[in-house]
């Protein structure tokens, strides 16, 4: 048996579409910042990407690239400046900034309504009650592809492996409020495969390619592998060792293709929430 293929970027597509619709329908353009500072490549790479992402379904789309030597207060002025502008809905300061900026200090600046990233601390605090807030992009990508493949939490028991607060945190509360079982594993986890056979969906968000071989994965298992690794070799892998898994799984992600391009879609998602939020 080998695994069903849970399709990101064909899910990506069709959610794409839907959102280009509502948004010709609104009667206004959403508008979204994005803010760079420093050179880093992958950070430029995101960025451009996010900006055609915008073009492609009608978002209105600014892109503030600051140099390396930015000072903080000029970074916040920015924001400050942004959270003003009625034109843009939603904000996101491309994480990571340089050293000598505080990145706490940064997410905490940016208005709690254009919060499209989902990082502002009363979003992450409103998230573990179960309130309204913006769901943090790639934890809600995880969802919605469980949702479209018709996979249900509820009763299942779910293994995160990583507690970052970009996906390990928030995914185990979104998990939970479906009703799952939630584990969260981590570096220090007492026999980690022990710990991942026991899950009906498994998570791996840990920054570590290859980590989560086929013999730690429960026989029919829901795969989602949220890493992206780049070999030696300039070949992209995730955290999941994709071969042995799928015969062993019964869905998973594979990388890229799978859960990467669904983050770019909920921030698209997010930032049409907001102009609807405005407009009320």
């Amino acid at each position: 048996m080998s695994a069903n293929v849970i399709d990101g970027k064909q899910i990506s597509k069709e959610v794409r579409e839907q959102l280009k619709r509502e948004i010709e329908e609104l009667g206004f353009q959403p508008g979204l910042a994005v803010v760079l500072v420093g050179e880093d490549p992958a950070s430029q790479v995101y960025v451009r990407n996010k900006h055609r992402s915008c073009g492609e379904v009608g978002i209105y789309s600014e892109v503030h690239r600051l140099p390396d030597e930015t000072t903080q207060e000029e970074l916040l002025s920015l924001i400050d400046m942004l959270n003003k502008d009625k034109k843009i809905h939603g904000i996101l300061v491309q994480l990571p900034v340089p050293d000598h900026i505080d990145e706490k200090a940064v997410i905490d600046a940016v208005a709690l309504e254009k919060d499209v990233d989902g990082f502002h601390p009363a979003n992450v605090g409103n998230l573990v009650i179960g309130d309204d807030c913006y769901y943090p992009c790639t934890p809600h990508g995880c969802m919605l592809m469980l949702e479209k493949c018709g996979i249900d939490p509820k009763g299942k028991k779910a293994v995160i492996v990583g507690r970052s607060n970009i996906v390990g945190k928030p995914i185990s509360m979104m998990l939970l409020a479906k009703h799952a079982t939630v584990t969260i594993c981590h570096s220090r986890t007492e026999n980690l495969a022990a710990e991942c056979r026991q899950a009906d969906i498994l998570v791996a968000a840990v920054g570590r390619s290859e980590m989560i071989t086929g013999d730690m994965i429960k026989e029919g298992a829901v795969v989602l592998d949220v890493g992206i690794n780049r070999l030696n070799n300039g070949k992209l892998v995730g955290d999941v060792h994709y071969e042995s898994a799928k015969e062993r799984a019964g869905w998973i992600t594979p990388v890229p293709g799978g859960v990467g391009p669904m983050t770019i879609t909920m921030l698209l998602l997010n930032t049409l929430e907001a102009a609807k939020r405005s407009a009320k």
